[in-house]
C-alpha cells in the first residue's frame, strides 16, 4: 500500500464544557460502537457501474487577507487575558507554540479583536466577508472546470459561524450570475464535518439527477465567533487554533458535460464520487459545537477527541469500505480534516499509517490553520495538485464534527 497523500483530522486538546467541567463521554476508553451493515452499497439503491459515478472536477480555496503570524495571536491573548487567568491557566498560552500553526488568515486586522463585540456585529462582518469570500471561491472553481456560473444547476452552501436569512447562497448566486431557476440547499451547524458531508449530499445530488452541475461552498469565519470576555479554557484554546477560509468544488452527474480543459487550457482532473457514509454516535452531544447565548457562539470541544479517533475511526472506516468491497490494505490515500497534532498522532496509531501519509494535512494546519468545515478541501486541493491521487487511485476524504459524527467519501482517480 503507497500512501502518498495525507490524513489529518479535527481539534486539539483540553477543554471544559459549558460550565466548566470535562463534558462526559460514555466510558473512559469506549468500546467502539457496533456499525449496521447494509445489503447495498451506500448513497445508491444498488452498485452503479463505474461509468455512472458522479465526478469532482475541480477543488479551489481562498483565504482572507489578513495574515496573521501564530507569535502575534499569542502575545495579543496574553494581553487580553492577563488580568484574568490564573497561574495554571496561563500555562494553557503554550497551546499556540504546540498548535502546529505558524500563520493563520482572519477576516479583520488583529487588534479589532481585542475589542468586545456584539453579536449583532460579529454576525454583520460574517455577512460581509462570507459573500465577498464565497464569489471569489466560487469563481475559482468554475474556472478551473471549465464552467461559468450559468451552467451551475444546484448550489450546496456549508457554513456554522455566522446566520443569514437570505443564505449566503442566495446572495452569492445574485453577485454571481447563477441562473434564476438554480436550486440551493444551505446546510447549517456540521462543524469541521461540514465540507466532507457537504461532498456526500452534492454526490446525492448528482445521483438523484445525472445530468446536474452541482457547486459546493464551505465557508467559515471562526475568528468572529472569539469572546472577548470568556476567560474560559476552551476559549483560549479556540483563539490558538481555529481560522477563517472557504473552498469549492464542482461535481456533476454522470450524464453532465464537462470540457477536457479548462479555460486556461489546463487537461481537467476529476474523482469519481464512489459512496459516502455518515456516521452518528449515540451520547456523544457534548463532544464538540457551540453554545449560544446572547453574546454569541461559544465553542465546544472535548479533551476526549483523540481517544474517540483511535477507538472508533478504525472500525467506522473498516465498515465503510468493506462495504463497498474493498479495505484500508487496497486504499492508496486517506484525505482528512486536520486540527491538530494530537489528533494527527492519534489517526496514524489507528490506522497504521506513517508521517508521510500527514504531509499535506500538516502544511494546511501549519499555513493556515484549522478553518472547520473547508479544511479537508484544502487538503485534497493540495493532493490533486501534486499529482498525488491518479487515475485508478482510490482515497477517502474523511471528516469528523458535531453529533459527535462521521462523514466519509470514498473516491477514484479518473480521466475526465
Amino acid at each position: 500500500m503507497a500512501w502518498r497523500t495525507r490524513a489529518g483530522f479535527d481539534m486539539l486538546p483540553t477543554v471544559r464544557s459549558a460550565k466548566g467541567t470535562p463534558p462526559t463521554m460514555p466510558t473512559a476508553h469506549p468500546p467502539a460502537p457496533q456499525v449496521e451493515e447494509s445489503t447495498r452499497v451506500l448513497s445508491a439503491p444498488r452498485a452503479p457501474s463505474p461509468a455512472a459515478h458522479p465526478r469532482l472536477t475541480s477543488v479551489a480555496t481562498a483565504l482572507p487577507a489578513n495574515a496573521v503570524p501564530q507569535s502575534a495571536s499569542r502575545a495579543l491573548a496574553a494581553r487580553m487575558f492577563e488580568e484574568g487567568l490564573d497561574p495554571e491557566d496561563r500555562r494553557l498560552l503554550a497551546v499556540f507554540e504546540s498548535s502546529g500553526i505558524e500563520t493563520r488568515h482572519f477576516c479583520m486586522p488583529l487588534e479589532w479583536y481585542a475589542q468586545v463585540r456584539t453579536f449583532g456585529e460579529m454576525n454583520a462582518r460574517y455577512l460581509e466577508h462570507a459573500v465577498a469570500l464565497a464569489v471569489e471561491v466560487s469563481s475559482r472553481a468554475l474556472e478551473r472546470a471549465g464552467l461559468s456560473p450559468g451552467d451551475v444547476d444546484h448550489v450546496v452552501f456549508v457554513s456554522s459561524t455566522g446566520l443569514a436569512t437570505p443564505s449566503v447562497d442566495a446572495r452569492l448566486a445574485n453577485l454571481a450570475g447563477f441562473r434564476s431557476d438554480v436550486r440551493r440547499t444551505p446546510i447549517w451547524g456540521l462543524g469541521c464535518a461540514g465540507g466532507a458531508a457537504g461532498l456526500a449530499r452534492a454526490r446525492d445530488f448528482a445521483l438523484a439527477d445525472p445530468g446536474a452541475r452541482i457547486l459546493l461552498v464551505a465557508l467559515e469565519l471562526c475568528s468572529l465567533t472569539f469572546q472577548r470576555r470568556d476567560l474560559d479554557r476552551r476559549n483560549l484554546v479556540a483563539a490558538a487554533l481555529f481560522a477563517d477560509g472557504a473552498a469549492a468544488a464542482v461535481i456533476l452527474g454522470a450524464e453532465a458535460r464537462a470540457p477536457a480543459a479548462n479555460g486556461n487550457g489546463e487537461r481537467a482532473q476529476a474523482l469519481e464520487l464512489v459512496a459516502s457514509r455518515s456516521m452518528l454516535w449515540p451520547d456523544t452531544l457534548d463532544v464538540m459545537g457551540w453554545d449560544v447565548d446572547e453574546r454569541g457562539l461559544h465553542v465546544i470541544f472535548s479533551r476526549d477527541i483523540p481517544t474517540i479517533v483511535r477507538d472508533w475511526v478504525r472500525p467506522n472506516l473498516d465498515s465503510f469500505l468493506a462495504a463497498n468491497g474493498t479495505s484500508l490494505e487496497h486504499l492508496s490515500h486517506v484525505v482528512a480534516h486536520p486540527g491538530g497534532p494530537k489528533v494527527l498522532a492519534a489517526y496514524a496509531e489507528a490506522l497504521e499509517l506513517p508521517p508521510v501519509a500527514f504531509r499535506h494535512a500538516r502544511d494546511v494546519l501549519r499555513e493556515c490553520g484549522n478553518m472547520s468545515s473547508p479544511t479537508c478541501l484544502f487538503v485534497l486541493e493540495r493532493a490533486l495538485a501534486a499529482g498525488d491521487i491518479r487515475p485508478g487511485d482510490s482515497a477517502v476524504l474523511a471528516a469528523l464534527g458535531p453529533g459527535f459524527s462521521s462523514e466519509l467519501v470514498l473516491m477514484r482517480g479518473a480521466e475526465i
